[in-house]
């Protein structure tokens, strides 16, 4: 059943790449980050960039949508959502001598609110206004717990992980402070695998460029980015759309069909280091 999952979620991202869409460029600056119309919790991980096509930011279930007292309009499509279910595993026990579990990829089909004869219901009104992003972005890079040292001393951005810092160029530089932000996320997301922070594998261990190690650690950082950005209305913007860097990751994701649900659970986890979330108790996918 995993692997099918994986395969499903692989497909749709290769869809809109072939498209010419980056999904995880999104803004979710319309009606904010998607959300479960019950319990109004955010979607986390993958689910970002699978429930990212509508302004409405709230989505549910066939049922619960039912429980609501609407119902789907005719003719419309749902949505793939993604969560990890644990499963004891016969005969083995953990550290500390509990049935050991595995976490196993599940899926269930979401409509979005406007898709529904919910649309006009005031208890899925959204605002559209936003917040003071810039000086929302500057308490995040303040408050990043543990954060490597901040430098401007050269015209590129990159981490160096010999000497823990991330060098970006001064704002003044970008076409705009979202691109400058956006990138500051990106080197962040990049520090987040240090040793001391998450002990990454894709960081600690030496990878050549354009490897798969490399390839999956850019991938994290560019989701990590635009998981930070979207909080704050940022638009996440770190490379310029082009045929040749859709055609890389189209190139990877066929190679690997597990990629993408793993680079995005390592990005959710990057981002919930940066903005100071309790490790314990942010979990990879959120479940509905």
């Amino acid at each position: 059943m995993s692997a099918k999952v994986y395969e499903m979620v692989t497909e749709k991202i290769i869809t809109q790449l072939e498209n010419g869409i980056i999904p995880w460029r999104r803004t979710w600056s319309a009606g904010g980050l998607p959300k479960n119309a019950v319990t109004k919790k955010e979607y986390r991980g993958m689910n970002m960039f699978l429930l990212g096509d509508y302004a409405c930011p709230f989505w549910g279930s066939f049922k619960q949508i039912n429980d609501l007292g609407g119902s789907v309009l005719k003719g419309e499509k749902s949505s793939l959502c993604v969560f990890w279910k644990l499963f004891d595993v016969e005969d083995e026990l953990d550290e500390n001598g509990k049935p050991k579990k595995i976490p196993m990829l599940r899926y269930y089909n979401v409509w979005n609110i406007s898709q529904t004869t919910l649309a006009d219901d005031p208890r899925f009104s959204f605002d559209t206004e936003k917040n003071d992003k810039i000086a929302e972005a500057e308490w995040i890079i303040a408050n990043m717990p543990n954060r490597p040292s901040l430098e401007k001393k050269f015209e590129k951005a990159f981490y160096n992980t010999v000497f823990d810092c991330v060098n970006v160029p001064d704002i003044k530089y970008f076409k705009d402070a979202d691109s400058y932000y956006s990138i500051m996320f990106h080197e962040l997301a990049h520090s987040t695998g240090h040793k001391s922070r998450l002990d990454r594998e894709t960081v600690t261990e030496a990878a050549a460029f354009g490897s798969e190690t490399y390839s999956k650690e850019e991938l994290v950082a560019e989701m990590g980015s635009a998981f930070i950005s979207a909080s704050c209305g940022i638009v996440n913007s770190t490379l310029e759309n082009s045929a040749a860097y859709i055609g890389n990751w189209l190139h990877k994701l066929k190679d690997d069909k597990r990629m993408i649900v793993f680079a995005a659970a390592a990005a959710q986890k990057a981002a919930d280091y940066i903005l100071g979330k309790n490790q314990e108790e942010a979990k990879a996918e959120e479940v509905a």
